[in-house]
């Protein structure tokens, strides 16, 4: 009689749907975006995921002119948009107005510090931001130096940097100059900006510059929020811990063994082309999200942390999908750290107008 009644009790959490795992892990949606076969009217949105290292971190082998073979190969594919692994300028404002959960040294890390150029051209981030929107609204096919210059001033104030740089590369050199709300000082940092070494600077904003487009899109997100009481020390022991594993020295072997070729004829495309092979994704996955999903921490630290990788993930796909929108049949080039190239396709192959582009052939 106990048996029969504990299988009753069974079977009615079955049809309640409250059985524990086995259950819920059974259930698959039925509508499953990524798996039907309509097309939009007119051109897709194509988009082409570049997983990059972050050049600011390669060994001092590594030097500016060793992207142009890069960047003549990105420019070849002819994009329409570039997209990078930045926080907007309207973000990080957002992020300053909230010392609560974001701290200075975090916004200083992670943002441009648009005091200067908005003190110039008397704009706050949010009204910079709508200056820029109707400047390119009305933006001629072949406008005059001055009026880059004042686009590009325009862009540093609404924290636009890598943007306010496609501005200056497109001027010819001679008009490289300071100009009305574009001071001396603002001038110099465009000049310096042209050769730091990164991959936004170095690379996106080369390609856009060189394929006739007037910014690129920031569409980094590090907005999440994990809440009060976190122990610092306890999370990054435990990350660190699972991030020890054999997965994870193959990966470091493999960027080593091609760092240190940097200064050959072809070491960064090699780099690149190794970063962006098929099998790049599930061996990051493996030595570090998927570590961290077991990290058996009672703070649970391993899976808060992949909480943050996968909100991140979504919201720079959310801004991505929301430039697209913009302008049905976009071909979006989106340089991101190669960590991130796995989850950026993933989302992206369950959007109904998106195209996704395999950027190997590219990189021949």
């Amino acid at each position: 009689m106990k048996g029969r009644t504990i299988s009753k009790f069974t079977a009615l959490l079955l049809a309640l749907g409250l059985a524990g795992s086995a259950a819920a892990q059974s259930y698959e949606p039925a509508f499953r975006p990524g798996d039907l076969d309509d097309r939009p009217a007119g051109e897709p949105n194509a988009v082409m995921v570049l997983g990059s290292p972050h050049l600011s971190q390669l060994p001092d082998a590594f030097r500016a002119e060793m992207a142009g073979p890069l960047v003549d190969r990105l420019v070849e594919w002819k994009p329409t948009a570039v997209a990078v692994e930045n926080i907007s300028g309207l973000a990080c404002d957002t992020m300053r107005r909230q010392p609560a959960r974001y701290d200075a040294e975090e916004i200083e890390s992670y943002c441009f510090d648009p005091a200067d150029a908005g003190q110039a051209a008397g704009l706050d981030v949010p009204a910079a931001n709508a200056a820029v929107e109707r400047m390119l609204a009305e933006w001629p096919d072949d406008p005059p130096p001055e009026m880059r210059r004042e686009l590009a001033a325009v862009l540093l104030a609404a924290g636009e940097p890598t943007s306010a740089l496609v501005q200056w590369l497109r001027l010819p050199e001679g008009e490289r100059r300071a100009d009305g709300n574009l001071t001396e000082g603002l001038a110099t940092f465009l000049d310096e900006r042209m050769t730091r070494e990164n991959e936004s600077d170095l690379v996106a904003a080369r390609v856009a510059a060189r394929s006739g487009l007037e910014r690129v899109w920031c569409v980094d997100d590090q907005s999440n929020y994990a809440g009060e009481g976190i122990d610092d020390d306890a999370y990054g022991t435990a990350v660190a811990a699972a991030w020890d594993n054999p997965a994870t020295k193959a990966r470091i072997a493999q960027s080593d063994a091609l760092e240190g070729r940097l200064g050959q004829p072809g070491a960064l495309l090699d780099i690149y082309r190794a970063y962006n092979a098929p099998s790049y994704a599930i061996e990051a996955y493996r030595s570090d999200f998927g570590a961290a999903l077991a990290e058996p921490s009672p703070g649970a630290y391993g899976r808060r942390y992949v909480a943050y990788w996968e909100t991140r993930n979504l919201r720079m796909v959310a801004n991505i999908r929301e430039v697209l929108g913009r302008d049905p049949g976009t071909r979006m080039l989106a340089i991101v750290g190669a960590s991130h190239k796995g989850y950026y396709e993933a989302y992206l192959s369950h959007m109904r107008d998106v195209q996704l582009v395999d950027v190997l052939p590219v990189l021949r």
